[in-house]
């Protein structure tokens, strides 16, 4: 198994928090996905500041088009590696 992970970036807290409930349900992923907050380089401002929900998936099963469709909805995108 590898330690595959995938990262979506969302606008704000909401949508980070609304992916972060929705996701395992929706996917079936085993593991709670993470919330981190990403300031934008040089800016102290929350407003500034993007959220990444970070999803692991060590048997590589999730799709990331669906995944990137599903961070589309909340006017956000899956981050390619």
């Amino acid at each position: 198994m590898s330690d595959v992970r995938h990262v979506l970036v969302l606008p704000d807290r909401d949508s980070a928090e609304a992916v972060a409930e929705e996701l395992p349900d929706r996917f079936r992923v085993g593991q709670e996905p993470q919330i981190v907050r990403d300031a934008l380089a040089g800016e102290d401002d929350a407003e500034d500041a993007q959220w990444l929900v970070v999803v692991e998936d060590p048997a590589e099963r999730l799709d990331s088009a669906a995944l990137d469709a599903f961070a589309a909805e909340y006017e956000g995108w899956l981050e390619t590696p």
